[in-house]
């Protein structure tokens, strides 16, 4: 073997050897600190989406909410015809398809651990995550009921009065974008309390 062979085995050693100790020693003081988007550009084994993450959770939450509208009021309305009866199975159900569905849905298609808990306003999981999460669809059900009501009572203010105006009626893409938006609203109410606790204890 050359002395230049030896040279550059020697320096491979040392550049290699020199790493290893790096990663020994590495701490949270001497560790860099990458940004999000840099550390997604390594991330692999995920669902990959090509629209904004935003959108991503509008379109799973519309889709499921307006799943339970089509098997609740359109489906079970034949055998229950007491609508506050099919209102609390409704949010009873609601309840339940946002832990067992939705929020599990969004953590299995997050792109880092923990970062979809900021579009879940319950994000305890577990037996009291699944309590929480019922009384949230009694909440959400009430919020839809709400403005269903509103939506009727400005239709029926506007024309006089018309018995024979056709109201806003129940189904399945209008009862998910509203029970969506109410969601949305919820979530964003609860980050920016949270922001405000937060300042608050920063001061």
């Amino acid at each position: 073997m050359s002395d230049k062979q030896k040279e550059k085995q020697s320096s491979y050693y040392d550049l290699h050897t020199g790493a290893v100790e790096d990663l020994v020693s590495a701490d949270k003081e001497n560790t860099p600190r990458y940004s999000r988007e840099e550390l997604e550009k390594y991330r692999s084994g995920k669902v990959k989406w090509h629209f904004p993450e935003w959108l991503k959770v509008i379109l799973i939450k519309f889709w499921f909410y307006g799943a339970v509208c089509f098997f609740v009021f359109m489906g079970l309305g034949m055998l229950v015809p007491n609508q506050i009866d099919l209102m609390f199975i409704g949010a009873i159900i609601m309840g339940m398809v946002t832990d067992l569905l939705i929020n599990h849905f969004l953590r299995f298609t997050e792109k880092l651990p923990g970062g979809s808990a900021r579009w879940m306003l319950i994000t305890r999981r577990g037996a009291m995550g699944f309590g929480l999460n019922l009384m949230y669809g009694f909440l959400l059900m009430f919020l839809v009921v709400t403005v269903y009501n509103a939506i009727n009572s400005g239709i029926f203010a506007i024309t006089g009065g018309d018995p024979n105006t056709r109201l806003l009626s129940v189904e399945p893409i209008g009862f998910g974008l509203i029970a969506t938006g109410a969601d949305m609203l919820c979530v964003a109410l609860k980050r920016t309390f949270m922001k405000i606790v937060e300042d608050a204890k920063k001061k």
